[in-house]
């Protein structure tokens, strides 16, 4: 049931509809389980996820409104929190340490004397631009509050992790981990029309099942058409704006390369006449001189070796 604007096999998981459909749903809960431990690599394993509201108000009804892409927690009561950020934003990390605010405060335990103990909360942020401020070229960044001193952990129970995917560039060959090939698959699930025989472990069979546009239902479909519209007009208007970003930078070059030219041309011209003048000016004054001196009846040797004249010049008054 494939739309004819549609020649994709699977789904884009940059757009809102393919990713929450791929991670945030009860049906694909094995999808989401299968990705956060391959993350985190034997830290924890996890066995189970809850999904949460994603939607959250602050304290009053005048605050900030946050909607979280997936929201969740583990069997041991930990907060999850994942973004997927599709375009660059400038406070990005201000966002996401914005965002852990809520998993944070909503632990209290409201009517109950409660002694601050807090489960973990992991902020992921999974991002279609590399950060500026970042110099590293690893793709993949966990962050923990940390002792500038001793270079220790002082806080473990707050985590980000910013995954850079730009910064991914392993082919399927080069696939060396489990965390790898979800890698992998993330950003180039759009493009692929074949299943690659390096992912054959068996949460990916759910994934490339659930991913497939030709299983989904009508509804399911036109979800996605409208989400990948979005999506693709999200990006006209990024590369858009930078092209024109870099007409006007250009154009401003120009004009001043050609501000600078003309003002370098006005100061070495007034220099320029200037020396002439004065060079002009002195020729004029030895040439009165040397005539007063031939009226004086000096030689035509003598006056031209007193004013720097030639000879002939002088002949010549």
């Amino acid at each position: 049931m494939c739309s004819e604007g549609l020649r994709e096999r699977y789904v884009n998981p940059y757009t809102d509809f393919a990713f929450k459909l791929l991670f945030g749903t009860d049906l694909n809960k094995e999808i989401l389980i299968g990705f956060l431990n391959a993350l985190f690599d034997g830290k924890q394993v996890i066995e189970d996820v809850t999904y949460l509201n994603t939607e959250h108000l602050g304290s009053k009804e005048t605050d900030r409104r946050a909607v979280f892409d997936v929201y969740c927690e583990n069997e041991k009561g930990e907060k999850i929190l994942i973004e997927m950020q599709r375009g660059e934003q400038q406070f990005f990390k201000d966002r996401s340490i914005y965002y852990a605010t809520y998993p944070i405060r909503e632990q209290a335990i409201k009517g109950e004397i409660w002694d601050y103990e807090l489960k973990a909360v992991y902020v992921i942020g999974i991002l279609n631009f590399a950060l500026d401020d970042v110099s590293s070229s690893s793709f993949r960044h966990e962050v923990k509050l940390m002792d500038t001193t001793t270079h220790e952990v002082f806080f473990d129970k707050l985590t980000f992790v910013y995954l850079e995917m730009p910064k991914f560039h392993k082919t399927e060959q080069e696939l060396d981990t489990l965390f790898d090939k979800w890698m992998f698959v993330l950003k180039n699930l759009a493009r692929l029309m074949e299943r690659p025989t390096a992912l054959q472990e068996r949460v990916f069979n759910r994934l490339f099942e659930a991913a497939e546009i030709a299983q989904f239902s009508k509804e399911n479909l036109y979800a996605y058409e409208e989400s990948l519209k979005v999506y693709r007009d999200w990006n006209n208007v990024i590369d858009t704006a930078i092209q024109k970003g870099i007409a006007r930078g250009m154009e401003e070059g120009l004009v001043k390369g050609m501000e600078e030219g003309i003002v370098k041309g006005m100061e070495e011209g007034i220099a320029k006449g200037m020396e002439e003048g004065i060079a002009k000016g002195e020729w004029m004054k030895a040439q009165t001189i040397a005539g007063n001196l031939k009226n004086a009846g000096l030689s035509i040797a003598e006056i031209a070796k007193v004013t720097g004249l030639s000879e002939d010049e002088i002949n010549s008054l």
